[in-house]
């Protein structure tokens, strides 16, 4: 098969990209329209600034959205272009000059390439930038800071060193009942107890006040106790680990969102899972393109009576269906049916089957 770009390539190209483009483009002014609508008493409200509103908030609103829609508009857009170009009997004329179907569908899947390519970029770097941006507009304009972490907290901190707190107050960013535990050859070494902890942010430490420190040794009468008022403490534990939600994974780039699933791993923290969900999410969606494009083009190439309606309402109904299943098939990370990365590649791997046959037949 000649692989090289020809005048038919580039011309189907010029007609998947525009229309992708100007398809998401208007579908996002929409959203705005929308949105400006929605929170037009919280801007006024909380005095939020023309600037900010413009800059810090619409302008790092439009990457997060053209990338969660990206999915539906290829589909929809491969469905438009080719049900015209069957019904004008385009398709008719190119597969009779001797271009096979398999040749026809190239310059899609170079489309799909590059739209799959700048998907990926924008999850892996430019969405988690602009969506810190856009969530601490958020969270000064719009609505309050998340409230704290849950009661009866459990974590490992490093090899070794544990931490449990009875409760967190987010009002005062005071912990109470407080234990660190040092353990060595399954052994306790080390216990510090304090009433309360308070964050220093001045030097990102924590403020043990009314605290006990027991050093174990080998003989029960040799343990050292040590009491005291208040004492210093730097752990490998900080505010913000109290306040991480769902959505603070969106704000981390790709190799910040590594380290974090390591640290929640390594500590036990039950938040991994949005962590897994967020990693394996930024690869699915962007290779949904390929996918998406072949079932467009195995559906819309066959010239249909009465137009080009009908393949737009399959479209619309598959693409909404996979967008669909891609949001409640994170339901089964949460319940704990399928680890992340089988759960978040189940939509693409079941749409991929369906795409397969339908591209299989759609030559006949």
């Amino acid at each position: 098969m000649d692989l090289r770009l020809r005048k038919l390539d580039w011309y189907i190209i010029r007609k998947f990209m525009g229309t992708f483009f100007v398809a998401i483009l208007l579908i996002i002014g929409i959203i705005i329209i929308f949105d400006i609508s929605e929170k037009i008493d919280d801007f006024v409200a909380n005095e939020a600034p023309l600037k900010a509103i413009a800059l810090q908030y619409y302008a790092n609103f439009v990457p997060y959205y053209l990338n969660m829609f990206s999915p539906l508009f290829v589909f929809i857009t491969v469905i438009f272009f080719t049900s015209r170009m069957a019904a004008n009997s385009e398709i008719v004329a190119i597969l009779s000059c001797g271009i096979s179907f398999h040749r026809m569908v190239y310059p899609y899947l170079l489309s799909a390439l590059l739209i799959a390519t700048l998907s990926l970029g924008l999850n892996l770097w430019v969405i988690p930038r602009s969506n810190e941006v856009r969530l601490s507009f958020e969270n000064k304009y719009i609505k309050k800071r998340a409230a704290a972490a849950d009661r009866n907290i459990h974590y490992q901190l490093s090899p070794g060193q544990f931490v449990t707190i009875e409760s967190f107050s987010s009002w005062n960013n005071t912990a109470y009942n407080v234990q660190l535990e040092s353990i060595e050859n399954n052994r306790i070494t080390s216990k510090l107890t304090a009433q309360t902890a308070v964050w220093d942010s001045t030097s990102r430490s924590w403020n043990m006040k009314n605290y006990i420190i027991r050093d174990f040794t080998e003989g029960i009468l040799a343990d050292k106790v040590k009491t005291g008022k208040q004492i210093d403490t730097t752990l490998e534990l900080t505010i913000e680990d109290f306040y991480r939600k769902k959505n603070t994974v969106e704000q981390l780039p790709f190799e910040d969102l590594n380290g974090l699933i390591e640290t929640q791993k390594m500590r036990g923290d039950a938040n991994v899972k949005y962590s897994l969900i967020e990693k394996h999410q930024r690869f699915a969606l962007p290779f949904s393109a390929f996918i998406l494009t072949l079932m467009g083009v195995a559906l819309s190439s066959r010239k249909r009576r009465g137009g080009i309606g009908w393949n737009l309402a399959a479209g619309i109904a598959l693409s909404f269906t996979y967008i669909l299943f891609l949001r409640f098939s994170q339901m089964f990370v949460y319940t704990g049916s399928l680890p992340p990365g089988i759960a978040m590649w189940l939509p693409n791997m079941l749409f991929a089957v369906i795409a397969g046959v339908l591209y299989k037949i759609a030559p006949k």
